[in-house]
């Protein structure tokens, strides 16, 4: 076979354990997962209610236009219908775009630590990756525009960024946006908007009207609780939405996706409380930090990266056998650390008891 060589070194994305492979490894009962930045609380009730009515959709193939759910998010986004593109997670909006722009011979400039699949899938493309480290956790822009050439055509900005949860403020971004040349396109990954409460932070609805070269990407998999059906959205110009579209598989993304994120869009309220319950969360870690003297990044996102100063495999190895399944720093470019979602009180109430244990064992 003539495989691309860039591929043949390349590993495939590596997700978190799951809870039943926990459960047989060491024979534990009750196994809580904090790891892959999910919902604790679940889905709207409006969402699991229309789908147990739903029994027809089986031997139908999904709308590929997903008209029904572009009507409902142009109007709750404030765009028109043409401006949406919709992906099996925004993981394949990301893909779409590397697949559109990113060749031989041009480049792609993105922050590290972030979202690897940026990287992941430009170098499938074969283009050449110009990464600009974090200064102190935040997207150094200054850095990523002197990195920009003629030659470059995809910016990738993670905002909350991930894994760290810090955020880009409005004057930043926008001064970084006036100095990107207007034919290489930005990419604003915004999987964890709807957890943001910065007074400073952009409407980045704004910036795709004032930068035609922008385009934001949103997903139904946080805080709408829809991780397991895969529906991600983009929001851009028309133009850019047009050039893309022929790049995107059809029928995408399944009718039973479609029709759970409408109904998801329609249940603000519960937004509004997950919102509330995860800066509650975050209010949890800060505190077990500061009385630890633990370092950590104050967050934007439903996680919190903290540094324990020691390998990160090692605590999150300690947690797993006491059946808590976090993110270890090592495979996120932060080895000291440890990621942790933000869960129920309960569940974040345990594992703090677990990593305090594990501290006063450590300094024994």
């Amino acid at each position: 076979m003539r495989w691309k060589d860039q591929i043949l070194s390349l590993a495939p994305y590596q997700p978190g354990k799951s809870k039943d492979e926990v459960k047989r490894q060491y024979g534990l009962e009750q196994i809580i997962k904090l790891a892959s930045n999910e919902n604790p609380f679940g889905c709207s009730k409006k969402v699991t209610e229309v789908m147990t009515k739903e029994s027809t959709y089986y031997a139908l193939y999904p709308d590929g236009y997903a008209t029904d759910l572009r009507d409902v998010l142009a109007d709750h986004v404030g765009v028109k219908k043409e401006q949406l593109i919709f992906g099996n997670g925004s993981d394949e909006i990301i893909q779409i775009i590397a697949r559109a722009l990113l060749r031989p011979g041009f480049n792609t400039v993105m922050a590290v630590p972030t979202f690897p699949q940026y990287k992941h899938n430009a170098i499938i493309e074969g283009a050449e990756i110009r990464e600009i480290p974090l200064q102190d956790g935040n997207h150094d822009l200054d850095q990523m525009l002197k990195a920009i050439d003629e030659k470059t055509n995809v910016v990738w900005v993670c905002s909350p960024n991930n894994p760290t949860g810090t955020y880009i403020p409005e004057e930043r971004l926008v001064t970084f946006l006036s100095n990107v040349p207007s034919d290489t396109l930005v990419v604003l990954d915004e999987a964890y908007y709807e957890y943001v409460v910065a007074e400073d932070y952009y409407n980045s609805v704004d910036l795709v009207g004032k930068f035609p070269n922008v385009i934001v990407l949103r997903t139904f998999s946080k805080i709408y609780g829809l991780a397991s059906l895969r529906v991600g959205y983009g929001i851009s110009s028309a133009e850019i939405i047009r050039a893309l579209e022929p790049v995107r598989e059809p029928f995408n993304t399944n009718s039973f996706a479609q029709l759970a994120a409408s109904q998801a869009i329609a249940d603000q309220q519960y937004v509004e409380v997950c919102r509330s319950l995860n800066r509650q969360g975050l209010e949890q870690y800060y505190l077990f930090c500061n009385e630890t003297k633990l370092s950590y990044m104050p967050s934007q996102g439903n996680f919190i990266l903290i540094d324990f100063k020691i390998d990160g495999n090692e605590v999150f190895q300690y947690l797993l056998e006491r059946g808590y399944i976090v993110r270890s720093g090592v495979a996120l470019g932060f080895p000291t650390c440890v990621r942790v979602t933000v869960g129920s009180k309960e569940q974040n109430e345990g594992i703090i008891t677990a990593m305090t244990q594990f501290l006063k064992e450590r300094v024994q």
